[in-house]
């Protein structure tokens, strides 16, 4: 057991117990004091940047000062500043119909249809054929392939969520994000999803609350995913039957398939789509912030292991229940707070590891891992430098820690250490009981993965059937995206939470100290990534 561990574990050590304590550690309560303040109603939600996400920049930027670490961004400092467009789209002026022979049906957007914000430029007009594509993977390599044979030149594909048992789940997680650019290389000018009612993780009436927000893209377009003009938008499950009529298949039939983990069919649908949008766009700067500490040993310094939260969430939106600040207590502060958590215990520890450890908290997380993109791109250290990156995305300190979810860890040797660093604490390593849900693709350390470097996420591990599961399940349906995840939640279990951080520093330190860079295993879906 390592020195560090042992002093961490000291640190984090209280009875667990199956309700949350009603008192708690110093170093716990620290970590909630940083959720309290990034979460205050002063920060406004930290839409990516907002005044108040700027005011919890400086909050973190005054974090990383109080803890003594150097500062790794631009210009000398602690910040790396992103340019954005925010593209706002006007759900209650635009307008949409389904087209055929007999005429036109109109399709009430922001109620039945959702059309996307983010990504690129949104044309002002689309009107063509509908295919549908099953659940819309290209893996060629597993021997799987929606595309394969389908025309989809002008022409807006049509998806359905899930995918085939017999794929791994980190799979179906990567080809569901290299989606959009594929097809628009394709020629597709568009791209519907529709959910299963066994799928659904946000309920549709708080998804169109959401509609109208800002969605943001990379003001550079070199980095953008999304073809510019590209529409992407989602089908309300309760009228996604009205896209298959005349078609000789149903929703209702395709739902059954998916629900089963079946191969999907693909045919052309009877029905085209013609979409009027109104959209408005403004340029937006927010920053990253990275601070480092340095490595001991005169070699290895120079190679750098990170560990990652996103600071923004969503801001100032509908009223939820006469609440408009969607204040991202869990969703990300508390990752947030677990980074700054680690950073006080490594310089606290009195030793530090071989190689230099990066804390990087991003912008724009929300808006489909933008800030992590645009750093991970163009890092604010020496190109390649970054061996490894350990991720924080809302790990859910809802019940006593007994298990890890460590997303990634059979992707590359980065699980033997993931594992190793579970046993000596008394944890194991849980799979991910929802792959569909497509967590691995969802949070910033896939930002790092897409640039060749071998990453991990970390959540409180569950399995379906139990009481962990359920109590996620309702936490997501009622607070995930809610004003409700804020510092008022009732059943954080704070000093178990800084367990997790005690796991993820000493897998860090484990990490840097080791001879050898982390390396994607020969069996890894991402491997291709790390042949660029």
């Amino acid at each position: 057991m390592t020195a560090l561990l042992s002093f961490l574990l000291a640190l984090a050590a209280t009875p667990a117990a199956d309700a949350a304590p009603a008192a708690v550690s110093p170093r716990a309560q620290a970590w909630w004091n940083d959720i309290a303040t990034l979460a205050d109603d002063r920060m406004e939600g930290r839409m990516t940047g907002a005044p108040g996400y700027l005011r919890a920049a400086d909050y973190v930027e005054r974090r990383f000062r109080a803890e003594g670490l150097a500062p790794a961004g631009e210009h000398g400092g602690y910040r790396q500043s992103v340019a954005f467009v925010q593209q706002i789209v006007d759900q209650t002026n635009s307008r949409a119909a389904l087209t055929d022979g007999a005429g036109s049906t109109p399709l009430r957007v922001g109620e039945d249809l959702l059309v996307g914000a983010g990504g690129g430029p949104r044309s002002a007009h689309i009107r063509a054929p509908l295919v549908f594509i099953g659940y819309g993977l290209h893996l060629p390599d597993q021997g799987y392939d929606d595309f394969k044979g389908v025309d989809l030149r002008g022409r807006i594909a049509v998806v359905i969520s899930g995918g085939p048992a017999a794929l791994p789940g980190p799979a179906k997680a990567a080809a569901r994000f290299e989606r959009a650019r594929l097809l628009g290389r394709a020629g597709a000018v568009g791209l519907i999803t529709l959910t299963t009612p066994k799928q659904v993780e946000i309920p549709w009436a708080r998804q169109k609350l959401l509609s109208g927000q800002a969605g943001m893209y990379l003001a550079d377009a070199d980095l953008r995913d999304t073809p510019d003009g590209f529409l992407t938008a989602s089908v309300d499950p309760a009228a996604s039957e009205r896209l298959f009529e005349g078609s000789g298949r149903s929703f209702a039939e395709l739902s059954v398939l998916a629900a089963a983990g079946r191969p999907a069919p693909t045919f052309p649908l009877a029905r085209g789509l013609e979409v009027e949008i109104a959209s408005t766009r403004s340029a937006v700067a927010s920053p990253n912030l990275i601070a480092k500490l340095e490595g001991a040993d005169p070699i290895l310094r120079a190679e750098y292991v990170a560990v990652s939260a996103h600071l923004d969430h969503l801001g100032v939106g509908a009223p939820i229940n006469g609440d408009r600040i969607y204040n991202g207590a869990m969703d990300d502060a508390s990752g947030v707070a677990s980074v700054l958590d680690i950073a006080h215990q490594l310089k606290t520890s009195g030793r530090r590891p071989r190689r230099s450890v990066l804390f990087v908290i991003v912008c724009g997380e929300e808006k489909g891992l933008l800030g992590s993109h645009y750093f991970a791109v163009r890092p604010t250290v020496p190109a390649g430098a970054v061996v490894a990156d350990l991720n924080f995305d809302m790990p859910l300190p809802l019940w006593p820690l007994k298990s890890v979810t460590v997303q990634g860890a059979d992707e590359s040797t980065l699980g033997t250490a993931a594992r190793t660093a579970a046993t000596e604490l008394g944890l194991r390593l849980a799979p991910d009981p929802l792959p569909d849900r497509n967590s691995f693709i969802r949070t910033d350390q896939f930002s790092f993965v897409r640039q060749g470097v071998p990453a991990l996420a970390f959540k409180f591990g569950f399995a379906k059937g139990t009481p962990e599961f359920d109590i996620e399940h309702a936490w997501r349906a009622d607070r995930y995206h809610a004003p409700s995840d804020d510092v008022n939640q009732p059943g954080v279990f704070k000093d178990e939470a800084v367990k997790l951080d005690t796991y993820v520093a000493d897998l860090l330190v484990r990490i840097a100290d080791a001879q050898e860079r982390p390396q994607w295993l020969p069996t890894s879906i991402f491997r291709h990534y790390g042949d660029r």
